[in-house]
This record gives structure tokens, C-alpha cells and sequence, in this order.
């Protein structure tokens, strides 16, 4: 049993990584702030709404369609190391077949939820759904790099594909050829040289080829299954909003909504980093560990992204006027909503994490379907009275309530008190070595 002092290593080791992934997640940020300000004031609300409709599907498809592999494969690389090179490649074959199945199906449906967009835009966003096999075995790679602790690569993945959506951005806007449909392909055609690079270091730890086992298929679909639900939750809950919103409301609306949307969500990075390489430090320790282990991610991270919330409530609309536009700054009230959002549903996502690495994925699954379940009536009802300020209340009270019920969830499903929320003085110190980590003598070591 290790004692106490072998453990700091350990408590250290995982924040150093959560400072580092913090660190890229700023930079990719970065990115996808630049390409977001840059269609923002080249195309215009009513641009950037077209922009949105045309490019919304294949990761969303991807997303939705996983059916948990990308969490099986993290849970069992961790548990089963032998099985390494069968599990990958088999993880793999299903996302391929996935994907594929997932974009045939979604392109007969396109034409029914873009009803009020011209066919040429459907038509297009058809033909993007070609990605979504790409987009799928993608997802799968990153979880294979983090079981594997591969934490910088997953982020240097996830770096390049705004990177790649910037310069083809410039370059369209260079040749005077940037509007709505080649905004769209910019975006999509990121994901290409982001495909190559993920199995370049795939191929590093272990994935050879392609071995059909029906054994490793089962017992990923075993826990993918019961975890797939929050994959599928976990999207709709980021997502959902932008599907309803480019259905029922005008192409204008929808680019004002995704602008306010897309600066709220950067506050995201510290949960996402968090997350990240919570679920494998935490898989396979015991559940007090766990437990306590999800209590000071969500506290900490839930504290940053408090501080910065705030700054962004003040300056939404100095912000919203100097970075996109003053065509978006009367969308201020709405950012404060969905700042608010973003701050409890990190520490939703944190905290359901220590369900997943005790093997309860069900349990989380359960509580946020019934969470989610209130929020897309509350937008049928909503969004036609109130545009995007009902989009936005409706995500809102869907998130306060998973929230209650995952926490609510320690007590009632793993039979331990939930953790503290509330930051403490070792949760600042150990922000405070975070912080000092990402000095370069400090990382190399």
C-alpha cells in the first residue's frame, strides 16, 4: 500500500499535466478565437449563421454516434494493457463503420432541419458529412493517446485543426473568395491533416492494423454501452442549442447565437483540461481516492473559470463590439447567461467523471438524461417567444439541474458523502504549483 509521501509524486505528476493542457488549451483559443472574430466580421450574422448550418454536422454527427468507444478504450487500456494492440485496432473498426452509417443517415435528415436555408447550402452540407468517419476514428485516436498519459499529443491534435481552419480562412480571404461556402470547407478540411497526425501517434503505441476480434468488440461495447449515454448527453448538452436554434430561427439569429455562444464556451479550457487527464489518473485507484480526487479538480477548476467568468459578464459587451463587431454586442445579456452555464456545467462534467472511473458510467448516464430532458421542451417553448435569450435560459436551468442530481449521486449510488465544492487553502496551493510547473526548468524535469 503506498504511503502518503508516495503519492505527492503522483498528485503532482497529474497537475503538472493539468497545467500543460491548460497551456495548449489557451493556445487553441487563441486559435479558434482569430478564426471566429475573422468570419464574424467578414460574413456578418446573417453569414456566419449560414456558416453554421453548413458546418455544424460532422463532428456533431461523430459525437452523437460513438457509441462510448472512445471512453471503453480509456477505461480498458488502463485496465488491460496486454490487450493494447486488439482493443486499438478494433476500437478503430467500429468508429469506421460508425461514422460511415452515421453520415449516411444524417444526410437524408439535412434537408428536413434546413428547411428554411437554400438547397444549395443543404446540398453542401451533405457532401460535408464525408468527414464524419474521419471525425469519428479521431475521437477514438485521442482517447487512445490519453490512456497512454499521451496528453501532449491529444492536445497538439486538437491544436491543429483550428490551425488548419485559420490559414485556409486567410487563404480564401487572400483570393478575395471568403463567404459562407468556402468559410464551410475551411473548417471542414481541417480535419484531414488532424486525421493524419493522430494515427501517426496512434501507430506509435501499438495500432499496426487492422485485427477483426469479436471479443475485444464486446467487451468494448460492454462498457461503451452503459457510457455512451453520456457521450450522447454530454453533446446534446453542448450542441443541442445550436441544432433548435439554426431549425427555428433566422440565419441572422443563428450567427449572433454561435458568436455569444463560442466566447462563452472558451472559458471551457479549464474543466476540459481537467477532464482530460482526470478520467485516466483517476481509473483504477480506489473510490475514496477517487472521490477526493474529482472533489479538488472540480474545486479548483470551477474557481478559475469563476474569475474569468466574471471578467467576461463585465466586459461582454466592450468585448462583443471590439473583437466581432458592434452588429453582436446587443447579445451581451445573453453571454452573461451562458457564462453562468459554462461555470456549472464544468463542474457537472468534472464531477461526473469520478462515476465513470469506479465503472458506474449507467449511474451518470441516467441522471443526466433526466437533466437534459428538461432542457430541449423548455427550447420548443422558449426559443419561438424569446430567440436566443431562450436558448440560453433553457440551457441554463437544464444544467443547474444535472448538476443537483450528479451531486446528489454520490450519496444515493457510491454510498459516499459528496465532495466539498467550496476551495480550501490546499486547493490554492496546489494551484499555486500548477502554476509554478509550466516554468521551463520546472518541465523539464
Amino acid at each position: 500500500m503506498p504511503t502518503p509521501e508516495a503519492g505527492v509524486p503522483r498528485v503532482r505528476k497529474g497537475s503538472r499535466a493539468v497545467a500543460h493542457s491548460i497551456l495548449s488549451k489557451i493556445v487553441i483559443l487563441g486559435l479558434q478565437a482569430s478564426t471566429g472574430i475573422l468570419t464574424a466580421r467578414m460574413l456578418l450574422p446573417h453569414g456566419r449563421g449560414e456558416l453554421a448550418a453548413m458546418g455544424l454536422w460532422p463532428l456533431l454527427v461523430a459525437s452523437l454516434t460513438t457509441l462510448g468507444i472512445p471512453s471503453s478504450l480509456i477505461y480498458h487500456l488502463r485496465k488491460l494493457p496486454e490487450q493494447r494492440e486488439r482493443l486499438i485496432a478494433n476500437g478503430f473498426l467500429m468508429a469506421t463503420l460508425l461514422g460511415s452509417l452515421a453520415a449516411i443517415v444524417a444526410s437524408f435528415g439535412l434537408p428536413f432541419w434546413l428547411h428554411q436555408y437554400p438547397l444549395s447550402m443543404i446540398h453542401a452540407a451533405q457532401w460535408f458529412l464525408l468527414t464524419v468517419p474521419i471525425c469519428s476514428m479521431t475521437l477514438v485516436g485521442r482517447a487512445v493517446l490519453e490512456a497512454a498519459d499521451e496528453f501532449s499529443a491529444s492536445n497538439a491534435i486538437q491544436m491543429l485543426t483550428p490551425f488548419a481552419t485559420l490559414l485556409g480562412l486567410l487563404a480564401f480571404l487572400a483570393a478575395h473568395k471568403l463567404n459562407p461556402y468556402t468559410a464551410a470547407i475551411a473548417y471542414i478540411l481541417a480535419s484531414i491533416p488532424t486525421f493524419i497526425l493522430m494515427l501517426g501517434r496512434v501507430r506509435r503505441l501499438g495500432f499496426g492494423g487492422w485485427q477483426f476480434s469479436p471479443s475485444s468488440m464486446k467487451l468494448l461495447l460492454g462498457y461503451g454501452i452503459r457510457s455512451y449515454g453520456i457521450d450522447v448527453l454530454g453533446t446534446l448538452a453542448l450542441q443541442v442549442d445550436q441544432v433548435l436554434v439554426v431549425s427555428m430561427l433566422s440565419p441572422s439569429a443563428m450567427g449572433t447565437y454561435v458568436v455569444v455562444l463560442s466566447l462563452s464556451r472558451m472559458l471551457n479550457l479549464f474543466q476540459n483540461s481537467v477532464v482530460m487527464v482526470l478520467f485516466p489518473k483517476a481509473t483504477g485507484r480506489s473510490q475514496e481516492d477517487i472521490v477526493a480526487l474529482t472533489g479538488r479538480s472540480a474545486r479548483i477548476s470551477s474557481l478559475i473559470t469563476a474569475a474569468c467568468g466574471l471578467f467576461v459578464c463585465v466586459a461582454g459587451p466592450v468585448l462583443l463590439r471590439i473583437l466581432y463587431g458592434k452588429e453582436y454586442a446587443t447579445a451581451a445579456g445573453v453571454l452573461r447567461i451562458l457564462v453562468l452555464e459554462v461555470i456549472l456545467s464544468g463542474a457537472t462534467f468534472v464531477l461526473a467523471q469520478a462515476f465513470l472511473a469506479v465503472g458506474r458510467p449507467g449511474v451518470v448516464t441516467i441522471l443526466q438524461a433526466i437533466g437534459l430532458s428538461l432542457s430541449i421542451p423548455m427550447m420548443l417553448w422558449l426559443i419561438p417567444r424569446y430567440g436566443i435569450y431562450g436558448a440560453a435560459i433553457s440551457l441554463l436551468t437544464s444544467t443547474v439541474a444535472r448538476l443537483l442530481f450528479i451531486y446528489s449521486g454520490f450519496r444515493i449510488f457510491l454510498k459516499t458523502s459528496p465532495p466539498q465544492l467550496m476551495p480550501n487553502g490546499n486547493d490554492l496551493k496546489l494551484l499555486l504549483h500548477a502554476a509554478l510547473s509550466l516554468r521551463p526548468e520546472r518541465a523539464a524535469c
